[in-house]
């Protein structure tokens, strides 16, 4: 993903220049240019403008004609078709025609001696063909390397919009599977409060209340949050997390570093913090440690937090853990939106620890 997500950058990146549609003007001006630079050069190499002026004035409309005839005719009919033998006869047979129609316009219109620049050429030879042909073809080369090589870059640009599009769709549908999964887990915290009728039922409201207000009007709109506002909405959950568990949790939350001017992509620490909980105090029965650190550091943030495992569970009915979604989801994301330098992921289990530490690349908070 990470190399997907590169190349759809450079193929936009490499589109940006020549996205734009191409009018007849441009055809005319590239022909005028190319029937000056032509007309100066041989005028300029035979010491005779006004023969290169006449000769580049019949030659063109032959250049033009079969330079059109190759790019929007054979080639779409032919090549992409696969009919290369088709293609190369055709294309040497029209090639053919024309040089002979140049030949007898050339003997008509400006001068016997059809080849000046060559032998004294007064009937159509085979050196004369021979060279002709071979001038056309690289006209014809030319003028259709061109075509091909824009229309390349117009297939690229729209394939890096498909794959664009297709994982900006990626990440709104795994961003979209947070909400659920969060509410569903904090709406439990509220139920299991109201069967004790605690005291702290209508500030954990309040609060999920403000989590509600994050997650509809902020998160779900921007790609990237303000880390400051990000934070607010974790320590919002973890005092959530706090009222419910204050019988056997010990939870130390520290922040070190200004996250002012800071942006992250919105709700993924919550994931992290959320499966402490889950497996954590949600299944124990005895004292259980969380410890949350961040420590923000110029453009890095280290988020690193710890969760003791319970040695002994509540006794569930269903031995099925519905609450895979949070790491993949989270792992998934950054995958999507970060570079590979850009971050670090890094989870350590053991029998009695779970501890994950992340390496992040802030962005700038440029509003």
């Amino acid at each position: 993903m990470n190399t997907l997500n590169k190349k759809v950058k450079n193929r936009l990146a490499l589109t940006n220049a020549t996205n734009f549609k191409i009018k007849p003007f441009h055809h005319v001006v590239f022909w005028a240019f190319y029937f000056l630079f032509n007309f100066l050069r041989w005028g300029s190499f035979y010491s005779d403008y006004l023969y290169s002026f006449k000769s580049n004035l019949l030659g063109f409309p032959i250049h033009i004609i079969l330079s059109y005839f190759t790019i929007y005719y054979l080639i779409p009919r032919y090549i992409f078709r696969k009919k290369f033998l088709s293609f190369v006869v055709l294309l040497i047979l029209s090639i053919f025609i024309m040089v002979f129609f140049k030949f007898e316009l050339t003997k008509f219109l400006i001068s016997n001696n059809v080849w000046p620049e060559g032998p004294e050429t007064y009937y159509l030879t085979f050196d004369y063909t021979i060279v002709m042909m071979l001038g056309e073809l690289y006209v014809i080369t030319f003028v259709a390397s061109i075509k091909l090589t824009i229309d390349w870059l117009r297939e690229s640009g729209r394939i890096a919009k498909l794959e664009k599009a297709q994982l900006e769709t990626e990440l709104k549908f795994l961003r979209n599977q947070i909400s659920p999964h969060f509410f569903f887990n904090t709406l439990n915290n509220i139920y299991a409060q109201s069967l004790d009728n605690s005291k702290d039922t209508p500030d954990t409201i309040l609060k999920l209340s403000d989590l509600m207000r994050y997650l509809i009007y902020d998160a779900n709109k921007k790609k990237y949050q303000s880390l400051k506002k990000e934070l607010e909405f974790l320590e919002n959950y973890i005092e959530l997390e706090r009222i419910r568990h204050t019988q056997n949790l010990n939870l130390v939350y520290h922040v070190e570093g200004n996250p002012r001017d800071k942006k992250i992509i919105p709700l993924l620490l919550i994931n992290f913090v959320e499966n402490a909980f889950k497996h954590g105090a949600n299944k124990s029965i005895e004292k259980v440690d969380i410890l949350i650190d961040l420590i923000i550091k110029e453009d890095w943030l280290t988020f690193k937090i710890n969760n003791t495992k319970p040695t002994q569970k509540f006794i569930t009915v269903s031995k099925k853990d519905k609450g895979g979604v949070g790491l993949t989801n989270v792992k998934k994301r950054l995958e999507l939106r970060y570079a590979e330098n850009e971050y670090d992921l890094n989870i350590t289990e053991t029998k009695t620890n779970f501890q994950v530490e992340l390496n992040l690349k802030l962005m700038p908070d440029e509003a």
